[in-house]
């Protein structure tokens, strides 16, 4: 992603922020008291709110800074979800030839699971067997890909471990702070939202 910085929102700041997924669903309410129900997509889309951590005139500044560099909604970042930032994950079975594996985290058991892409692994943090033996990988911090140096032989499980951030962008073209005389601030809204990464991909 070109218009992607590959950097954090800043901790302090995200400090007691709310939010979480987001399904669209079109509900049509039928003349008998039924109703049909369908899916707008088939991934739920993270949504937040940052206010909550900007409590003085120093924490206001460094939000005006990380804002102003990411231009806004125009650049991309990391943020990490105070609720779901890891994963155990059984990425796929060997084959005999296939050397790299997305990283995915399954909500939910079978047959009702949902299976989401990740694509922004924290570094070092990510750990993957190969049935159940520990094996040295290079990891795709930017794309979520995982990739071992020999090809896991057929019927191999693939799992892995780690902790990851949600890429998201300033939902909001301004920001609106209010300062009073005693260095206190007050921000009603800092909407963050999740940016999509899952073309080419075949994740329900």
């Amino acid at each position: 992603m070109t218009d992607f910085h590959d950097v954090r929102f800043p901790l302090n700041l995200a400090f007691g922020a709310r939010g979480g997924p987001v399904r669209s669903v079109d509900i049509l309410d039928l003349a008998n008291g039924a109703e049909v129900r369908n899916a707008r997509g088939r991934h739920s889309r993270r949504e937040y709110n940052a206010a909550a951590g900007i409590k003085s005139r120093e924490e206001a500044i460094e939000l005006l800074h990380f804002f102003e560099s990411r231009r806004g909604p125009l650049h991309g970042f990391r943020f990490r979800d105070p609720l779901d930032y890891d994963a155990e994950s059984v990425l796929g079975m060997g084959d005999g030839r296939q050397t790299e594996f997305a990283l995915t985290k399954a909500y939910g058991t079978e047959p009702q699971d949902y299976i989401r892409r990740i694509t922004k692994p924290v570094e070092g943090t990510v750990r993957v067997r190969v049935d159940d033996v520990e094996t040295s990988v290079s990891v795709d911090h930017v794309r979520g890909i995982i990739q071992v140096a020999t090809p896991p032989k057929i019927g191999a499980i693939i799992s892995a471990n780690f902790e990851f951030d949600v890429p998201v962008r300033f939902a909001a073209e301004a920001l609106d702070i209010v300062l009073d005389d005693f260095g206190a601030t007050e921000i009603q809204n800092i909407p963050l939202i999740e940016i999509l990464q899952y073309e080419g991909t075949s994740h329900e």
